[in-house]
């Protein structure tokens, strides 16, 4: 994806007012061996790229004075309430180091799971992305976790996730293999089936 941006020179509260009210939004680029660089990006353009979900996971092309260098979007600043972006960060890559990225999740299958289909059981998304680490042109857009074979009650770990060649889970995740999804019973079918046994107990009123 493409990203283009132009230099700024000015900084401060004053001069990020000025640029927001010309339609732009402030932003800068660090990491490898350069100097960050202060930019400016069109407002519209990066607010609807931040919509879409590859805009967060993927290697992009940002292009400055014509020159094009690959970035990831590290850090996005909004508004408390308006749909307004206030900042942008950017991470250089480098083709040849591992980096560390929060790629997201899309769960297939849950409605053909025995979970579902037999036990009527809801399947709930515990975490919706996972930090992984790879080289750049290694990354996967998403991770597809497969739901297909998930029985009542059981769980999914990010260790169960298949992850491409090349991808490995970052270390915390490795060590702490938490839960991404899980199959449940509705509180309500719970509630049902415990008042089941007490009903059939009961005798007619005399």
């Amino acid at each position: 994806m493409k990203v283009v941006a132009f230099e700024r020179n000015l900084q401060g509260t004053g001069a990020s007012r000025r640029l927001r009210n010309a339609g732009k939004t402030a932003g800068i680029v660090y990491g490898g061996n350069v100097d960050p660089q202060l930019i400016e990006l069109d407002h519209n353009a990066l607010w609807h790229a931040l919509r879409k979900e590859a805009f967060h996971s993927s290697i992009l092309e940002l292009e400055i004075a014509g020159k094009s260098e690959q970035v990831l979007l590290r850090d996005v600043q909004y508004h408390p309430f308006k749909q307004l972006v206030l900042h942008v960060d950017f991470q250089r890559v480098d083709a040849t180091k591992p980096i560390h990225v929060k790629v997201p999740l899309h769960f297939l299958g849950a409605e053909e799971s025995p979970a579902v289909k037999l036990s009527a059981n809801v399947i709930s998304h515990i975490v919706n992305d996972l930090d992984i680490s790879c080289l750049p042109g290694k990354l996967p857009e998403f991770l597809e976790v497969d739901l297909s074979k998930l029985a009542a009650g059981q769980t999914v770990h990010a260790k169960d996730v298949k992850l491409p060649e090349g991808v490995t889970l970052v270390l915390h995740v490795e060590q702490e293999n938490p839960v991404v999804a899980q199959a449940v019973q509705p509180a309500g079918a719970a509630a049902d089936e415990a008042a089941a046994p007490a009903a059939e107990g009961e005798t007619p009123a005399a």
